[in-house]
């Protein structure tokens, strides 16, 4: 298969001239019939590597997914851009599996989504053998592997090589560490695959890491400085998703939660009005947003510390699919790890589980780049720092905290290692509470020494004093702190502690007084708010999730070109030709209206002139009188008029020329080839005005332009 046809489906069906990154190499293996493992990150085009396949090869494409709620949600994705998609699930009645069977049949679906179960069970394979198959996707791929972050046992049920020989698979996951990879491999019994590795960095993502301390607070404000933005909050556990959500709505926040408690309907009815942007604020578990379609998420919070990098990585992969900036929150706190300790403990996987806890327990406390941290765990070396995450923007200042280090020591030594953090910090600053009179441990030397700090400082001391191995947590006796031999060196030596600046977590996340902005800026932004207006409002029409309507990055691109011509519009990134023919003229004329709007205001904006001529002209006016108004020469007039009906505005050319000359002068262009407007006005001996002239050679070059078109 030649990939200029992939590139055509891409332009027809996706408005996108160029593949992203490695998609055409993964396009080429596929058509190639060879086996592929896919490793990518969210929002960098996985889906492209199968979806472009699907559609221009024979037969249709079996997707398996690893949940049925986002099903429904894929294939309208799929219908939107004028693929034709569906999906067999457990759900559905039988009359709506006959329909699917039916345009299987006639070939009217070229991407079956399907889910693990179905596929493993005997009879569903047996069915699909009566169709011709052009490749398995296996998505979300490291749901089969048990060292997997999202294992799921059906997955392990595939026997796609043993029933389908010769049907290639490609297998596709954002997160998969080395072994996770090899698994995956072994499970599918994928034939000396083709293996790509994109890079993982996400560049658009901000990521920033705050103690939990005062975390509503700081949400409340990080919500309040991105008004209309939708975003993710994961929380740990149900309970905490529900809280946090009724908290928010009181603070007029329009906010929900989502968890596996939750019945089926509920969460897929809540999932869906996130999806529409009737909620703003998803709080969650994990249970939310796996593979979830939703481009425009603008950040995501981590309420409390994920379990593991991958986690990790993934859940903030939701936010900025579509490539703008967006921002990344994680709240930190030891009450969290010692939570997860327990998690992992229970696991049956314990030493692999606290293991992944530990990397990203450093990445939590990292005081050089996060994002070289991030990236190191999956084997991506990064040389410069990325100058987008806290610790890069506010680089970390430190201290001699040896003075404090000692006090916290000394306050361990002397309650004989059976403290925890809470009652230590209690212990420094001299609380009169019942557990520390009733212990007697108002009587020790270092009672009330740290008095002056307060207790999220000390939080964050004690935490650098274990992160240094300073001190450490003894978790099977209730979490007592204990001394380890540094702290004797400390103690008895005087060896000295540098910690990181106490102050430094209440810095991370303060914003710069905003400058003020430029009248560009302004008129942008306006813009911007118009077409997020008229998306919503046809998103309710069409009842469709707003960014299958246009994602936010193709309105920004709208913003930016801010097309006068049906052709610029057209020509614009990610406007496909269904979506042009069913939403594009109407976007294109709220961006027309704005713009002739804006420059009889006196905004200066390139092509306005045209846009202010076309008005007039539609109010009737001739060439003199647009001339007159305008206070431009009639010369300008004319060649506006030309540049207007060249570019499909509804110029009616015959009150200027009649259709014998029109034909006269095409008949000399097509011969003689020369376009010089003074050659054409001698040829005709001066019968042809220039003005018929323009227009004769804004029809010849229109007509030339249509014939160009590549219809796919």
């Amino acid at each position: 298969m030649n990939l200029e046809v992939a590139r055509h489906a891409l332009k027809h069906y996706y408005g996108y001239d160029t593949f992203r990154s490695m998609q055409e190499d993964v396009i080429a293996s596929v058509f190639a019939k060879q086996d592929t493992l896919v490793l990518m990150p969210t929002g960098g085009g996985k889906s492209i590597c199968y979806q472009i396949p699907a559609v221009v090869l024979q037969g249709f494409a079996v997707v398996v997914s690893p949940l049925i709620a986002l099903m429904q949600d894929q294939v309208d994705a799929l219908k939107a851009n004028g693929i034709g998609a569906g999906f067999m699930n457990s759900t559905q009645s039988r009359e709506e599996l006959l329909e699917i069977d039916a345009q299987l049949r006639a070939g009217q679906i070229k991407l079956l989504y399907i889910s693990p179960e179905k596929l493993a069970s005997q009879g569903f394979t047996n069915y699909l053998k009566r169709f011709p198959i052009s490749l398995f996707a296996i998505d979300e791929a490291h749901c089969i592997s048990t060292w997997g972050h999202d294992f799921r046992p059906e997955y392990t049920e595939l026997k796609l090589k043993n029933q389908f020989p010769d049907v290639p698979i490609i297998a596709l996951t954002a997160t998969a560490d080395k072994t996770t990879r090899s698994d995956i491999i072994q499970q599918l019994h994928l034939n000396n695959p083709k293996i790509f590795i994109d890079s993982f960095d996400r560049p658009n993502l901000s990521l920033n890491v705050l103690s939990a301390q005062n975390r509503l607070q700081i949400i409340q404000s990080f919500l309040e400085q991105r008004p209309d933005t939708s975003g993710i909050i994961y929380c740990l556990s149900r309970k905490e998703t529900e809280n946090v959500a009724h908290k928010l709505q009181k603070l007029g926040f329009n906010a929900d939660y989502y968890h596996a408690k939750l019945s089926a309907p509920d969460r897929a009815a809540t999932q869906r009005q996130f999806l529409k942007d009737n909620i703003q604020i998803m709080c969650a578990t994990i249970a939310f947003g796996m593979g979830i379609d939703k481009s425009n998420i603008r950040w995501v919070i981590h309420y409390n510390l994920p379990k593991n990098i991958e986690a990790y990585y993934q859940e903030i992969g939701r936010a900025g699919r579509d490539g703008l900036q967006s921002d990344t929150l994680l709240f930190y706190s030891y009450r969290d790890l010692i939570t997860l300790r327990k998690f992992a403990e229970e696991s049956g996987q314990v030493q692999l589980q606290m293991a992944k806890l530990e990397r990203m327990k450093q990445y939590a406390e990292s005081v050089i780049c996060r994002r070289k941290t991030l990236l190191n765990y999956f084997s991506e070396n990064q040389v410069e720092d990325c100058g987008n995450c806290d610790v890069c923007r506010n680089p970390p200042s430190f201290f001699n905290g040896t003075i404090l280090a000692q006090k916290a020591l000394s306050a361990v030594v002397r309650t004989e290692e059976k403290i925890g953090m809470g009652m230590l910090i209690d212990i420094l600053r001299g609380s009169r509470r019942k557990e520390i009179l009733a212990n007697q441990f108002d009587q020790i030397k270092t009672y009330g020494v740290g008095a002056d700090m307060s207790v999220l400082e000390w939080q964050e001391c004690i935490s650098q004093l274990l992160s240094l191995g300073i001190l450490e947590i003894a978790y099977n006796e209730n979490n007592a702190l204990k001394i380890t031999p540094k702290s004797k060196a400390i103690l008895f030596q005087n060896e000295q502690v540098r910690l990181v600046s106490l102050s430094r977590s209440r810095e991370r996340l303060q914003t710069s007084s905003e400058r003020p902005k430029s009248k560009r800026q302004i008129l942008d932004n306006e813009l911007f708010k118009l077409l997020f207006t008229l998306r919503k409002r046809l998103s309710e029409r069409y009842n469709l999730p707003p960014d299958q309507i246009f994602q936010d990055s193709v309105l920004q691109g709208i913003v930016k070109a801010k097309p006068i011509t049906i052709r610029a519009f057209k020509n614009l990134q990610g406007i496909g030709e269904r979506k042009f023919r069913l939403y594009g003229r109407t976007f294109f004329e709220a961006v027309r209206k704005f713009i002739t709007e804006k420059a009889k205001e006196g905004f200066k904006i390139k092509g306005s002139s045209y846009l202010i001529t076309f008005e007039l002209y539609q109010k009737g006016y001739d060439i003199k009188q647009m001339a007159k108004i305008r206070k431009l020469a009639t010369n300008s007039i004319e060649s506006h008029l030309a540049y207007l009906y060249q570019h499909d505005y509804e110029i009616d050319i015959y009150r200027y020329i009649q259709e014998h000359e029109l034909h006269s002068i095409l008949d000399f262009l097509r011969q003689s080839k020369s376009n010089k407007m003074t050659e054409i006005h001698e040829y005709f001996g001066g019968r042809m005005s220039y003005l018929k002239i323009k227009l004769a050679l804004a029809h010849y070059e229109s007509q030339k332009k249509d014939a160009q078109k590549y219809s796919f």
